[in-house]
């Protein structure tokens, strides 16, 4: 078995409009069957994810908060990995009128056009944070905190290998999960940049497309695409789209 788990993004990767698809979810299953593992990587505070996702349990681990919490859903312990928001800081958010204003164990999460006035909180107050973007959302975090940095906390934890991962992605916010890898897949809806940067594209987009992954990783592992591809030593990146899946 060359590829022992998938790292995959919630919104727009394996959910859309917050709702993982029944037949993405079967998808999953059997995918865990193949005794592999699904890490799930997103933006999201911990407790909005598991409010929207019943089915955490079938994740080995969730990296939270765009990489600054790791959970466990068999055992719901959750470890923060890194410093709370200054307080400092969210009050000149606020004073600025930064909203919505969302607050989780270190990230702080708003809209458009908001990283204006973030990033001249950030400078005035000399803060070592940093601005980043997934489409219209602005997430600010400690300088080094993404979800590379999540991911490979988890694999740690779980005694994985990152060369022997799949990573999906949709956004901005994926350039690093993907980079940090053995292999980064985008799906089709994502942004131009994440395609162009990612050694394999799906015909499907959000959900559809994650099964897709999962199919031919149970399949024969990814070789069939890799092989079309000319990637079979998967890095350098060279998109490509995915072959007609298997059933």
């Amino acid at each position: 078995m060359r590829f022992t788990a998938v790292a995959v993004d919630y919104d727009g990767t394996l959910a859309e409009q917050g709702i993982v698809e029944a037949d993405t979810i079967a998808t999953m299953k059997q995918f865990l069957a193949s005794g592999r593992q699904i890490i799930l990587v997103t933006g999201r505070i911990v407790t909005d994810l598991l409010a929207v996702f019943p089915q955490a349990r079938l994740c080995s681990r969730i990296v939270g908060e765009n990489g600054a919490v790791l959970y466990n859903p068999a055992t719901s312990v959750q470890r923060v990995l890194a410093p709370r928001p200054p307080e400092e800081f969210l009050a000149a958010l606020r004073q600025k009128g930064v909203t919505p204003l969302d607050i989780g164990e270190s990230i702080i999460a708003t809209l458009r056009p908001h990283e204006i006035p973030a990033l001249e909180a950030i400078r005035d107050l000399g803060l070592e944070h940093h601005v980043i973007f997934n489409r219209e959302s602005v997430m600010i975090l400690p300088s080094g905190v993404n979800k590379a940095t999540g991911l490979l906390t988890a694999l740690k934890e779980l005694g994985l290998s990152a060369d022997r991962v799949v990573a999906i992605g949709d956004s901005e916010n994926d350039h690093a999960l993907l980079a940090a890898a053995g292999c980064g897949v985008a799906v089709q809806n994502a942004i131009p940049k994440l395609k162009e940067g990612a050694h394999l594209v799906t015909r499907g987009e959000a959900g559809a497309g994650v099964s897709e992954v999962l199919r031919a990783l149970v399949h024969d592992d990814l070789d069939s695409w890799l092989a079309t591809s000319g990637n079979a030593g998967v890095r350098p990146a060279n998109s490509v789209a995915m072959p007609v899946p298997p059933e």
